[in-house]
């Protein structure tokens, strides 16, 4: 007996019904099976991680073939352990397309065994009315067929422990949509004490009564136990054991036959992985799965690059001790929640934690994620900051004009006939002694902070074989370090590896994320306190802190103790928009010659927004230095506009300022000067 379940092109999402399970008194209990956002936010770290989830199936037909997908829900299901005899409601499969899978636990499912030659359209879940009629929850995707028509259907009852067939007339049946069932009336029920009876029991039909399927369609457990065959290799890659649904496609579970078939897998590793745990998913794509024989009971694949190391365990560690090891990482997790809503709390903030009184799990995770990821003391840096002096500077051409008057400034034109300087410069490049920093973002005013990706640009820059940037013969030496806005650093890494680095050696490259700081409220009232804004109950306003994140981003990740060990010597700190209008060669010789800690070319046409365009190069040692006085940096606020909610009267409201309601947090990178003496400071003036 199997699951009334189809798969094929043609179906969407929005298609899929929501089934509530339940099940009789002497059946375990089953969960709610939802699949919903949040199922599939989890579903994407499930796919892409490195944990397999082990099943078990003791025949191949009557394996696991699909679980709901219902639209109307988010909340996640429970697991299904293998020793449930369990009522598994079944999903309309979806159209080919991408997808992840959604599981809630680790446990072993095992197949329920039972008669062949029937398929189980439903189960009685309750009485209705008082004229013998029952409630049927659907597990087909024919339910008017199913319900409707009048003839012949099967109940399959445990009577002492053994599993009875018993024939009943279907006389008339129709939807009831508020509960998502189906009301029937059996022939020969006539009263609630003869319904009650039937609690419980399945519904079934004969095999050979299925419709048929358009072209593409299949049901899924004709795919069940079907070989897995490399089209271009014509390599035997195992046998589909399940297939699961995960809202918006499937996924096909394989058991590779050998460990022959991923070749990352170190030979130790080989060894030790046991064949329940050797199970992978395929996503059952067109692209990935391009022909399947139903009479030959094969189906070819062409998977991209790495697919089949994909959720692979290489790993011997038991179930008891990665249960321990997660409980472990849970217990550090809760304390540095507490350890950061503490120190919110010195701050006076403690307004942010009422969204944990509201909302789902999911919700209140944002929020602890939220709260753990907030740099208190450097928040706390920033407030003492604004109510020092609430003026706002002009950022990084205060801090530069006070430094240009103490110190000469060299005009490129005057030192293009120094070969010298090229030649040094040139020649530490090329023996790795210079590390470069690119910071890439979007924001070309300081009060516009919804960041533009252009990618284009980035690869015009990065394929360009001119000494503005590095010689693409001497990349393979040159540390490169991409500081951008968070949700740009996967794109990034894309990018980079679709382009083999751009010549870089993967090893020196590194992606890190620009630091923010959420936004407060203003106050010029004395004794009256910053507030940090919330956009939800559960997040809060954040904003980039500036060109002067970069050192707080270089300090968090101990970047300059890794370049160090590298032997780099200086590090250059360019915004990506001045590649194209630099001499970092001309500079590096000057600050050689010079014996100076910090040179910064300045465009004449850039003087007015330095802190969005700007071009430094730091040596090594005072970046050091830097870094162990970050305290000793600069913050400055911007009024903004800021529409946020608030809780009153236990009540979330939304307000909607009409002028200047808030402070953005900035810092300069160019704040840096006042650490350094005047006199290890070099400027190059370059004419455009």
């Amino acid at each position: 007996m199997g699951w009334e379940l189809k798969i094929g092109p043609g179906q969407k999402s929005s298609d899929m019904r929501a089934y509530v399970l339940k099940v009789s008194s002497y059946h375990s209990s089953v969960p709610e099976l939802v699949t919903g956002k949040s199922s599939m936010m989890q579903s994407s770290s499930l796919l892409l991680s490195n944990t397999t989830v082990p099943l078990t199936f003791s025949t191949l037909s009557s394996s696991i073939v699909g679980l709901s997908a219902p639209r109307s829900r988010n909340r996640l299901p429970l697991p299904v352990s293998a020793s449930s005899q369990s009522w598994l409601p079944k999903s309309h499969l979806q159209n080919r397309e991408p997808a992840f899978l959604s599981l809630q636990s680790n446990d072993s499912i095992e197949a329920y065994p039972s008669e062949a030659g029937y398929i189980e359209v439903g189960y009685i879940s309750r009485v209705h009315g008082l004229e013998g009629e029952i409630c049927v929850k659907p597990t087909t995707d024919f339910p008017e067929l199913r319900f409707c028509k009048p003839g012949r259907r099967w109940l399959k009852q445990q009577v002492s422990g053994r599993d009875m067939l018993k024939e009943i007339k279907l006389v008339d049946g129709r939807g009831h949509p508020g509960q998502k069932s189906w009301i029937l009336k059996f022939g020969g029920i006539d009263t609630v004490e003869q319904a009650e009876k039937l609690i419980g029991s399945t519904l079934l039909v004969n095999e050979s009564d299925r419709p048929d399927l358009e072209a593409g369609e299949f049901y899924t457990r004709d795919l069940v136990g079907m070989r897995v065959i490399h089209k271009e290799t014509a390599e035997a890659i195992g046998t589909v054991m399940s297939i699961y649904n995960s809202g918006a496609s499937d996924l096909l579970h394989v058991q590779l036959d050998s460990p022959s078939s991923t070749n990352d897998v170190s030979e130790k590793s080989k060894e030790e992985i046991c064949a329940s745990e050797r199970l992978i998913w395929i996503p059952f794509v067109e692209a990935i799965v391009p022909d399947v024989d139903i009479n030959r009971r094969e189906m070819f694949i062409t998977p991209p690059k790495g697919l089949l190391e994909l959720n692979l365990r290489s790993d011997t560690v038991s179930k008891k001790e990665r249960r321990h090891l997660e409980w472990k990482e849970r217990k550090r997790l809760q304390k540095h929640l507490i350890a950061a809503k503490k120190k919110l709390c010195e701050l006076e903030q403690q307004h942010v934690f009422h969204g944990f009184r509201y909302g789902e799990k999911t919700q209140g995770r944002l929020l602890a994620d939220q709260i753990m990821s907030v740099n208190s003391k450097m928040l706390q840096q920033a407030l003492q900051n604004i109510q020092i002096s609430y003026e706002i500077p002009d950022g990084g051409a205060k801090f530069l004009l006070s430094t240009r008057s103490k110190v000469p400034v060299a005009a490129m034109e005057k030192l293009k006939g120094k070969f010298s300087f090229y030649e040094t410069g040139n020649r530490l490049t090329s023996m790795g002694k210079v590390a470069i920093l690119l910071a890439v973002n979007g924001n070309r005013k300081l009060d516009i902070f919804d960041s533009h990706f252009d990618l284009e640009e980035i690869v015009q820059i990065l394929h360009c074989d001119e000494q503005k940037l590095v010689k693409v013969e001497d990349r393979g030496s040159v540390p490169l370090i991409l500081v951008s806005p968070s949700h740009q650093i996967k794109h990034l890494e894309k990018l980079f590896l679709e382009n083999d680095y751009f010549a870089f050696n993967s090893e020196k490259v590194w992606f890190l994320e620009e630091k923010m700081l959420p936004i407060i409220s203003s106050s010029t009232e004395e004794g009256k306190r910053h507030k940090i804004l919330m956009k939800s109950p559960w997040e809060m306003l954040q904003s980039p802190l500036g060109s002067g994140g970069i050192i707080m981003s270089l300090s968090s990740q101990c970047m300059p103790e890794i370049l160090s060990e590298l032997g780099v010597v200086y590090i250059r700190v360019c915004s990506i928009d001045r590649i194209s209008l630099a001499a970092p060669d001309l500079l590096l010789g000057l600050i050689k010659s010079e014996d100076a800690e910090i040179g910064i070319q300045v465009l004449e046409e850039s003087k007015g927004c330095l802190d969005e365009s700007f071009d430094m190069t730091f040596s090594l040692s005072f970046l050091n230095r830097l870094v162990k006085q970050i305290d000793k940096l600069q913050f400055f606020a911007i009024p903004k506009e800021s529409s946020y909610v608030e809780l009153v009267d236990k009540q979330w409201i939304d307000v909607v300022p009409s002028a200047p309601n808030s402070c953005v947090i900035r810092s300069s990178i160019y704040c840096c000067l006042s650490i350094c003496s005047s006199d290890k400071v070099c400027l190059l003036d370059i004419t455009k």
